[in-house]
């Protein structure tokens, strides 16, 4: 990618200090412990990535860190290789607790540090821990029971031990909050700043995040201390080397055409199809292996072991097209992903762009595309605006969509008003108050399962206005007709409520039912008895 490489702005209200733009380096001048470079040869790696190249120095340097940079620039190695180096000389406290701990919002993101961490220090003697949702405790318990010098966690599994006492501190040096963002998504602040707190004041920290303002920026304000920031490629710079193509849908058979087309395409290697709920990521994938395609769903209501099956199954090629929620979008890292569809636009900008990011890795190309229907187009103008960058429209031959995006007018519209003169709603993306928490106050995260009173789970969340099941949309024509009233229960399924001579008539089995032909009139306190 050949887009500039941008430090933090001067105007800094955290007070840290800005870095300078790193010449041209290798890794044997940063001053890697030499077990480390002769790991970072074997791997075949000849030089750093701008992330590494400028955060390396720093964090060797003791400096608490906040970096910035898209995914796919190797902002692992940039906090490992020195965590890594930290480990080189012996721990001044004795104890059997983790030097180094790592938190991130996925239990994928998890085990591709862990694997990158085993690559990196494979020449040094070290154990590397994971704890996970969806882990065995004895198992966990065990291995935590032992010496540990890097721990890497999901929040959610590491409260849990946390709790139980079965985790000593004492002498962690490094803590590292990688994907901050996401996980004050997925409503972690609390568990977060609580895991901070039960370390030693005395560590370093390092924060590396989409984005390093707002609720970021309050979080490494309480949590850091004096760091140094660094910002690699903005949001707009991001990911040109992706094709982004936007394809119009008019309904759900529509999309499924459109879908079937693009993975018969034969330079398509393999493919990442984004859909927004779980049930639809299972029974879409079900429907592609019956059309014969090789598919497999991946969200987070599958245990750890399924999903690690379906990881290296899609890493060999035995899966060509992976149907996935949003708990995938961050954390899988595979080459061969040529494709990244769209089937469902994400909820937030920020998820398209790492979204789109399973393509295109390690400066290859990709291609994204987005299914969008007409009810999507302020949807498609915040993404634009996060990216900087226009979706062009594509139509495929044949399959041309009914549906004509009509042009925006191009005076500035009123404030304070969404296309069509309807009130815009507030763009919040932690769902509602200032601390980044989901408005039930629940944590999502595929580990602990939230308890939400309808049953649902993170990712369960149809969008707005499409509290609906995977192919439950009428087909054109299908409209309930008049009278046909109804309402979905407490427990998901529709009980009919029907009009019984002009009148509502009580759900079928209910107390008091009335015979059909038998009607009756709203009065003053009576009825005008039947009618023959």
């Amino acid at each position: 990618m050949s887009s500039q490489n941008t430090l933090g702005s001067p105007e800094n209200t955290l007070g840290s200090a800005d870095v300078a733009a790193a010449p041209s380096v290798s890794f044997d001048t940063l001053g890697l412990d030499p077990a480390l470079l002769k790991a970072i040869a074997d791997a075949g790696y000849t030089a750093p990535t701008p992330i590494q190249a400028q955060a390396i120095p720093e964090v060797l340097a003791g400096h608490d860190l906040m970096a910035s940079a898209q995914t796919g620039t190797g902002k692992t190695a940039a906090f490992m290789l020195p965590a890594l180096h930290r480990l080189s000389q012996p721990s001044a406290v004795r104890s059997k607790g983790p030097r180094v701990l790592v938190l991130t919002p996925t239990r994928e993101l998890a085990q591709q540090v862990s694997d990158a961490t085993n690559k990196y220090g494979k020449h040094m003697r070290l154990k590397v821990v994971s704890i996970l949702g969806g882990m065995p405790y004895p198992l966990q318990n065990k291995l935590l029971s032992g010496f540990v010098d890097i721990l890497v966690a999901t929040p959610g599994r590491l409260i849990d031990h946390i709790e139980r006492g079965r985790i000593d501190f004492s002498r962690l040096e490094m803590l590292v909050l990688d994907e901050a963002d996401r996980m004050l998504d997925m409503g972690f602040i609390d568990d977060v700043e609580r895991i901070a707190a039960a370390t030693p004041q005395t560590r370093q920290t390092l924060l590396f995040s989409a984005t390093l303002e707002g609720v970021i920026g309050g979080l490494a304000q309480r949590l850091l201390k004096n760091p140094k920031r660094i910002s690699v490629a903005a949001a707009r710079a991001r990911h040109e080397n992706i094709e982004q193509r936007l394809m119009y849908v008019d309904d759900l058979a529509h999309k499924n055409r459109l879908l079937d087309h693009l993975l018969r395409d034969v330079d398509l290697n393999q493919a990442v199809v984004f859909t927004a709920t779980k049930r639809d990521a299972d029974q879409l994938a079900d429907d592609l292996s019956a059309q014969g395609h090789a598919a497999a769903a991946l969200h987070g209501d599958m245990n750890q072991r399924d999903r690690n099956r379906t990881l290296t199954n899609l890493r060999r090629g035995n899966v060509r097209v992976l149907v996935a929620t949003d708990v995938a979008a961050r954390g899988i890292d595979v080459s061969g992903i040529t494709h990244v569809i769209n089937f469902d636009l994400p909820k937030f900008a920020e998820d398209y762009v790492h979204r789109i990011g399973r393509t295109g890795r390690g400066g290859a190309s990709g291609i994204a595309v987005s299914f969008a229907s007409g009810r999507d187009a302020a949807h498609l103008k915040k993404i634009e605006r996060y990216t900087g960058q226009s979706i062009e429209a594509h139509t495929v031959a044949g399959m041309e969509p009914k549906y004509k995006p009509r042009p925006q007018p191009s005076g500035p519209r009123r404030p304070g008003k969404g296309f069509g003169g309807r009130p815009s709603a507030p763009d919040n993306r932690y769902g509602e108050g200032r601390s980044g928490h989901p408005r039930n106050g629940q944590r999502h995260d595929g580990n602990r399962q939230p308890h939400h009173s309808d049953g649902a789970r993170h990712g369960d969340q149809a969008r707005y206005g499409e509290q609906r099941r995977y192919g439950d949309q009428p087909r054109f024509g299908d409209q309930p007709r008049f009278g046909d009233n109804r309402r979905n229960d407490d427990r998901g399924r529709y009980n009919d409520r029907r009009e019984v001579n002009g009148n509502r008539a009580q759900p079928a089995g209910a107390t008091g039912q009335r015979r059909q032909g038998t009607s009756f009139t709203l009065g003053r306190g009576h009825n005008s008895g039947n009618k023959r």
